[in-house]
């Protein structure tokens, strides 16, 4: 047992540094998650401080802050929303698992892992962080962007697949035969549908019996649902950000605009604690020995998410700038391929540092790629067609960007 001056001062320590870190990358103008991850590494076993009094307090905040990450996804959508982009956007679903998985699964099965380990790599390839992506669209403003429900609705069905992936994943580790599995398959997709019935057929009245004029008890009934929504969804085998997503779905109208406007600076909040998490869950020491093929398998991946990104944004009629940032957005992994990773580690240990590598390594680069890879495909292809030329300034470059999506948009706005 720790003292709780030494948790107190351990959790101080960590928030003031993620004030800081988060400061220093407002200055150069870039998202706070890749120092949030280093902090974590700082502070972690093998790091230069390691912790040990907060550790679990740490690890709940980190569960708290996905779930406060895909609520707040979910409150900026309406059901009707997410119904019209799963239909939409389900083609493009299809290409996102076959140009991402397929990696992770050859991958796998070079490195002699079996079968079982290829499905394993493959999920982890495949699946892209909502948590992360989340942050990273809201850092940079472009919820309001065209290409924006392109990316969630691929997200809401990678999340929504992870209801079936993540059950017959565990099937497949533990040996149990074909009976078990289906079990586990059916109550899974059977939870999900029931909620997401609900969050479409009757979220007006889950709204209605939520509203409060009072702030306190409307954001203490929102989180409150929230948190025992995901909890009942991962004891039925179901992602705990799904149910959050769903019940972020189910809330409209001024209800939603209000828990948006409560929760949110809670969201910032544990979402860092959640990077902190994730970085003292990695052993510095482990990452050098498989750092070359995690670099080759995200280098893969990089591309095919990119190409991901283009073909989901062409169908929805963006123009190109906006395909790039599309496909930007969706390279970060993060909490979906650590839980598949920390799922497989038993029977196939070499799965969790090559893992925990590759995800690094996503996580870092998702907000430069996010970021960086409309601008630097632009500059490319210009310096390609008229030589070097004078970079406009920062806002003569966003103005023209904007008058491009607007041209390439079929009804013009």
């Amino acid at each position: 047992m720790h003292s709780t001056p030494i948790l107190l001062i351990e959790l101080g320590g960590i928030i003031l540094v993620l004030g800081l870190v988060g400061r220093l990358a407002e200055r150069v103008g870039l998202s706070p998650i890749p120092l949030y991850l280093l902090a974590g590494l700082a502070f972690g076993q093998g790091g230069l401080l390691p912790l040990s009094a907060s550790e679990e307090f740490i690890a709940v905040g980190a569960e708290i802050g996905v779930i406060l990450l895909l609520l707040l996804l979910g409150l900026e959508y309406s059901a009707s929303e997410l119904v019209t982009s799963l239909r939409a956007q389900y083609p493009s679903g299809v290409v996102d698992f076959v140009l991402n998985a397929l990696p992770g699964a050859g991958a796998a099965l070079l490195l002699g892992w079996g079968p079982v380990g290829a499905v394993a790599l493959a999920g982890v390839t495949w699946i892209s962080s909502s948590g992360v992506i989340a942050k990273i669209l809201t850092d940079l403003g472009r919820l309001g962007n065209r290409e924006t429900p392109v990316i969630l609705g691929i997200l809401v069905i990678e999340d929504l697949s992870m209801a079936l992936y993540l059950p017959l994943l565990t099937a497949l580790l533990a040996g149990v035969g074909l009976a078990g599995g289906s079990i586990a398959l059916v109550i899974a997709l059977g939870t999900v549908f029931v909620v997401l019935y609900v969050a479409v057929r009757h979220g007006h009245w889950i709204s209605r019996a939520v509203s409060s004029d009072n702030p306190e008890m409307l954001l203490l009934v929102v989180f409150g649902l929230a948190l025992l929504v995901a909890g009942i969804a991962q004891r039925l085998q179901v992602s705990a950000a799904v149910g959050a997503f769903l019940v972020g779905i189910a809330l409209s109208g001024e209800v939603a605009e209000g828990a948006r406007r409560l929760l949110t600076p809670l969201r910032d909040l544990f979402a860092a604690v959640f990077f902190v998490f994730f970085g003292l869950s990695t052993d510095p020491a482990r990452i050098p020995p498989v750092l070359l093929p995690a670099v080759l398998l995200a280098l893969a991946t990089i591309l095919t998410k990119i190409l991901t990104g283009w073909y989901a944004a062409r169908r929805a009629g963006v123009g190109p700038r906006g395909r790039l940032r599309a496909g930007g957005a969706l390279v970060a992994r993060g909490e979906f391929s650590i839980v598949i990773a920390g799922l497989a580690v038993a029977t196939e240990p070499r799965i969790g540092p090559l893992a925990t590598a590759y995800v690094l390594i996503l996580v870092v680069l998702g907000p430069l790629t996010a970021r960086f890879t409309d601008p630097t495909v632009h500059r490319v292809q210009s310096w390609l067609r008229h030589g070097p030329s004078p970079l406009p300034p920062r806002g003569a470059a966003r103005e023209a960007a904007g008058a491009e999506e607007i041209a390439s948009s079929p009804q013009g706005s």
